[in-house]
């Protein structure tokens, strides 16, 4: 069962994927999810980095809708909570999106996600700019300036699926509360 922190996490992502505020998860929801990373340069310049984006943040919708009869229309915050508790068990398909987001958000295609870029991954995930601090910062854990690509595929995994405050990735999309970016 999902922690007080993991809640207060998955919230935040909640709040992000409710387009219209309603207080409800639906496809349509996820379809303006993916029109804001579709309108990311190096998404709108490649047709088939485009198709893997949707076909990854609808996935997601796909995952959560899924009960049995196929007829899941929204999802509130104790459903999302649900398939968060299901993902320790789904890690490599969880690290699997990391690689169609790294490609996403790495705009000068040089391999590796600077801060600008991670800002960038951020402000795209919640539909308006969020002031980051130092979270990437709290990321690099390494110093270079970077985040390659196994880096951010722990760091995406890490967000999903940890229930520990202290763990960086948790950092991932975002501040979070009861977190310090310092």
């Amino acid at each position: 069962m999902a922690s007080g922190f993991q809640w207060a996490k998955v919230q935040t992502m909640f709040k992000a994927f409710d387009a219209d505020g309603n207080g409800y998860l639906e496809g349509s929801d996820f379809e303006a999810l993916a029109g804001r990373w579709e309108r990311l340069p190096r998404v709108a310049a490649e047709p088939e980095l485009a198709a893997r984006v949707h076909t990854v943040v609808m996935g997601w919708w796909d995952l959560l809708s899924t009960n049995g009869d196929g007829r899941v229309e929204r999802i509130g915050m104790a459903e999302l909570m649900a398939m968060v508790d299901r993902l320790p068990a789904m890690q490599q398909t969880v690290a699997a999106t990391a690689d169609t987001i790294f490609d996403a958000v790495d705009e000068n295609e040089d391999g590796r996600i600077s801060r600008g870029e991670h800002e960038q991954l951020i402000n795209t995930w919640h539909g308006r700019s969020i002031p980051t601090g130092n979270v990437f910062h709290r990321l690099d854990e390494d110093g270079d300036g970077y985040l390659s690509r196994a880096e951010f595929a722990a760091l995406w995994t890490e967000f999903w699926i940890s229930d520990d405050p202290s763990d960086p990735g948790n950092l991932m999309c975002g501040p979070v509360t009861g977190i310090p970016t310092t």
